[in-house]
């Protein structure tokens, strides 16, 4: 065992609990993660304003065009723009609310997330939606934080993120629906989307918290690294626990010899040594 028992107490904070530093840094990340989100839809809506005064040219000119290679580079447009008022009214409450829980643990993952959704859905619909048609809006977007969200807490293993993730889940159960084949619906942006917000919950969870519990672990099992001594000397990482000594029978009062019991596994040694006297 080490010998600073703090440590995997210290560990398991790190885990599936929260203390009080950590809360303030989650509150001023909240904070950062608010404002980062009223800016993404206020950039929004000021396209749409934009796009509905131009009567939405801009949609086919910069959606989604399925196989069309030309078309390729606007999987990263097609999520800022949308076919009607009705269409970013329902991508914006949505949208706000999983990436503001996106986006609390920190803005360089977040946009890391982000980048992530943003290709596997628009691909996703460049692949797999009908041909001569195209795809805008940011519901693949919107559905790839909701991914995020519902696997980070188990992968980073904290148990506030766990609980974020099954009321996401069941608040907003309705929205799986549109996972589902639609007419005039992509549904293949919303998989791609919700597959790559998953894969990024995986290639972005905290591995230093991952390698401080295994070092916790490790050090609660009894292993301990091994620490220089004296003069230079290295002591091993495990010394087996020394064996009691077994107390020799003493003599009988009078020099008479002692009896040993024949079941003792020591009895022909004790046999020979009082023979010689000792």
């Amino acid at each position: 065992m080490s010998g600073d028992g703090s440590r995997p107490a210290r560990a398991r904070r790190q885990g599936w609990t929260l203390d009080s530093g950590q809360a303030e840094t989650m509150l001023a990340m909240a904070r950062k993660a608010f404002f980062v989100m009223v800016g993404i839809l206020a950039l929004l809506w000021a396209i749409q304003i934009l796009n509905w005064a131009d009567h939405y040219h801009l949609n086919p000119s910069y959606g989604i065009k399925p196989r069309d290679l030309a078309s390729l580079p606007d999987i990263l447009t097609a999520p800022f723009l949308h076919v009607s008022w009705t269409h970013i009214e329902g991508n914006s409450g949505p949208l706000f609310i999983f990436g503001f829980l996106a986006a609390y643990r920190g803005l360089a993952k977040f946009a890391a997330v982000t980048a992530i959704v943003v290709v596997t859905s628009g691909l996703a619909a460049w692949f797999f939606e009908a041909p001569n048609t195209y795809g805008v809006g940011a519901s693949g977007v919107v559905f790839g934080y909701l991914g995020y969200i519902l696997v980070r807490g188990l992968f980073d293993r904290r148990l506030i993120d766990v609980l974020i993730g099954a009321v996401m889940a069941l608040c907003f159960a309705y929205q799986f629906s549109v996972l589902l084949p639609h007419q005039g619906v992509g549904w293949q942006a919303h998989v791609g989307g919700l597959v790559g917000g998953i894969a990024a919950g995986w290639l972005l969870r905290d591995r230093r918290a991952a390698r401080e519990r295994r070092a916790a672990a490790r050090t609660a099992g009894g292993t301990v690294l091994p620490q220089p001594a004296a003069g230079g000397a290295v002591m091993p990482a495990r010394q087996a626990p020394a064996q009691p000594a077994q107390a020799r029978p003493a003599a009988q009062p009078g020099g008479k010899k002692f009896s040993v019991d024949p079941a003792n596994p020591r009895a022909d040694l004790y046999k020979q040594l009082d023979d010689m006297g000792l």
